[in-house]
């Protein structure tokens, strides 16, 4: 039987892992202020972020932010090992966890600098990566609501526009979509 998580796990957001390449670092200057945006709106919190950018050349630079002070990197790491710990062994599990997740957010990063040459081994010249851990804090009231109401969440799953040519592609084929209780037909004309 799995343990429920506590109070304080809940008080965190949804974390979305986000990796993105750009190719021939073709930036204006929107992506910043659009990041700024969304966190004075509340939407998201930048939990960590790396970005590698590689040259012509295979010179690469780093670059790393977060919105975490270091108190809250620690709490936040403390979070996380604590529900890892807890899915390996229980209680006792929750316990270690939350001690090396607080050991592994001191720092302030879940993403190290030194895993910078790896990614830019992988990457082609004149592209950049940016691996971003977002947390969505605008889902924290809602998360707070459902657990007060006895809820729990049964599936939260991501659909982007990749799964839906899949999907269209799937009824093309004969299949039917997902949940529909018919395949779907082709009208006739006429």
């Amino acid at each position: 039987m799995t343990e429920e998580p506590s109070g304080d796990i809940l008080a965190h957001g949804p974390v979305h892992k986000l990796t993105v390449e750009f190719e021939l670092n073709r930036f204006r200057g929107e992506l910043l202020p659009e990041l700024d945006r969304l966190k004075e709106l509340g939407i998201i919190r930048i939990i960590d972020l790396l970005a590698v950018r590689k040259d012509r050349t295979g010179a690469f630079m780093v670059m790393m932010a977060s919105d975490l002070r270091p108190d809250e990197a620690v709490d936040f790491g403390t979070a996380v090992g604590k529900l890892i710990g807890l899915g390996i062994g229980g209680r006792e599990g929750a316990e270690v966890g939350a001690k090396l997740g607080a050991e592994m957010l001191a720092d302030g990063h879940v993403f190290e600098a030194d895993e910078a040459p790896a990614i830019a081994d992988r990457m082609r010249p004149d592209t950049t990566y940016v691996i971003a851990l977002l947390e969505h804090t605008w889902a924290i009231p809602l998360r707070a609501k459902i657990d007060r109401a006895g809820g729990s969440v049964i599936e939260d799953e991501w659909i982007g526009i990749p799964d839906l040519i899949s999907i269209g592609y799937s009824a093309e084929q004969g299949g039917s979509l997902e949940g529909a209780e018919e395949p779907i037909e082709e009208e006739s004309a006429g």
